[in-house]
């Protein structure tokens, strides 16, 4: 039963990684470039709501994950993969730290709304440069737990198959 649960935490664990990835492939890929035909009058609509969104539901995955990330520390202390998740709980954290200090703040000046393009400008692309970052920490925590799963599975199926596989 304990394999069982532990198995469920890190998979949960890859799962909220997985989410992050695809958040941020997402922005890159498709909302970063069209930021530059945003306008004072088109951008609320395109950003606010969604920023709105997402916060409120990652705010409660990152809890959830720094929980899960504390679960995975203690069952792979004595483990030659306990770099996982100290990883994974340090890219967590810088990903928060970033977000808490500097994205909220932004968030906060596109909900105000923004009257003039050269502050809307500014506040965009100084946001997409911090989400850039952001998303290179969501690729590390997300590496990390593939490598974990990938290894286990290579493990398994070493075994099963014997030295030829």
């Amino acid at each position: 039963m304990k394999g069982r649960l532990l198995i469920a935490n890190h998979g949960f664990l890859l799962l909220c990684a997985s989410m992050y990835l695809g958040t941020g492939g997402s922005l890159v890929l498709f909302s970063f470039p069209v930021a530059s035909q945003l306008t004072p009058d088109n951008y609320y609509l395109q950003f606010v709501p969604q920023v709105q969104a997402a916060t409120e539901f990652f705010t409660t995955m990152t809890r959830l994950m720094l929980a899960g990330g504390v679960v995975m520390l203690v069952a792979e202390w004595r483990q030659p993969t306990r770099w996982v998740p100290i990883v994974v709980l340090l890219a967590v954290l810088a990903a928060t730290a970033i977000t808490m200090k500097w994205i909220f703040p932004l968030n906060a000046a596109m909900a105000g709304p923004i009257t003039d393009a050269a502050e809307l400008r500014r506040v965009l692309d100084e946001w997409m440069q911090l989400n850039r970052i952001r998303v290179g920490l969501w690729c590390v925590q997300w590496a990390a737990l593939a490598w974990y799963f990938a290894r286990w599975a290579h493990r398994g199926r070493y075994r099963a198959t014997g030295p030829g596989y």
